[in-house]
């Protein structure tokens, strides 16, 4: 089954809807939205992760994502955390979370392996060079897809043995990050090379600036759905596991189209 992970963003300050559910009633509501219109899977995050953001107190981050995962895991909703932190991956875990989505692979806190092979989650592990503070220096590839198959390929087996299951690994591009608009449409178009490290992949395209600069320069954000919503029946069409949104309807009915199309060719 083809994944739909939508996007629930606990903060003031994320790129496409700071602000809009940093209140726990409001994220709880528009999870359950997400859910209506044919998300499989809701992403809790309480730190953005914009070029440029500020690291969150791991604290903060607990008081904005556990009492939305706890009530959307109550609902009965497959919950993820969007977490670089350990701590923050436990006490989402606890709350109800059932997969770990961390950014930086678990690069980011030398705690989180083992969070992960204790939890016995289901784990996205992306690929990742660096902080946002930062990332765009590290943005130099000989061939962007092989480089980033490569090193996401070294980084499962490191987590491999550090007893994360691998069964339970789900691996990410990690498109925008420490990656031009040019890296990430030429991950795009070879992610035969992820899908035969042997793992499920997960795209998560949606609304980020490489998607923007199709746009004209004044466009407004939800502009970016449409494109969003093309790449992620090409993701399909790929072989991709699932990928991450933040307009499920359009994303939805975009996957319904292209069931209909493949279904008249069985016919």
């Amino acid at each position: 089954m083809f994944q739909i992970m939508g996007v629930v963003n606990v903060t003031p300050d994320s790129f496409s809807d700071g602000g809009r559910y940093l209140d726990v009633d409001d994220a709880v509501a528009h999870g359950l939205e997400l859910i209506a219109a044919g998300a499989t899977i809701i992403d809790v995050g309480g730190e953005s992760t914009r070029p440029g953001a500020a690291r969150v107190d791991t604290r903060e981050e607990q008081h904005r994502v556990a009492p939305v995962i706890a009530a959307l895991a109550a609902a009965g909703a497959r919950v993820s955390i969007d977490t670089m932190s350990a701590e923050t991956a436990r006490a989402a875990a606890d709350a109800g979370a059932s997969i770990i989505n961390d950014v930086s692979g678990g690069l980011a806190d030398d705690r989180m392996p083992g969070v992960m092979a204790a939890s016995g989650l289901d784990c996205v592990i992306s690929h990742w060079r660096g902080h946002s503070a930062d990332m765009a220096r590290r943005a130099t590839y000989t061939d962007a897809a092989v480089d980033v198959a490569r090193e996401l390929d070294d980084r499962v087996a490191t987590l491999r043995g550090q007893g994360v299951d691998p069964g339970r690994i789900v691996v990410d591009p990690g498109l925008g990050f420490s990656k031009h608009a040019e890296h990430n449409w030429r991950i795009l178009a070879r992610l035969d090379l992820l899908r035969e490290l042997g793992y499920p992949v997960l795209v998560g395209a949606s609304r980020k600036r490489f998607i923007g600069a199709l746009l004209p320069e004044d466009a407004p954000m939800e502009a970016r759905d449409l494109p969003s919503a093309v790449v992620t029946v090409l993701a399909a069409q790929a072989g991709a596991w699932g990928v991450r949104v933040h307009d499920v309807a359009a994303t939805r009915l975009a996957l319904d189209t292209l069931d209909a199309w493949q279904g008249g060719a069985d016919d």
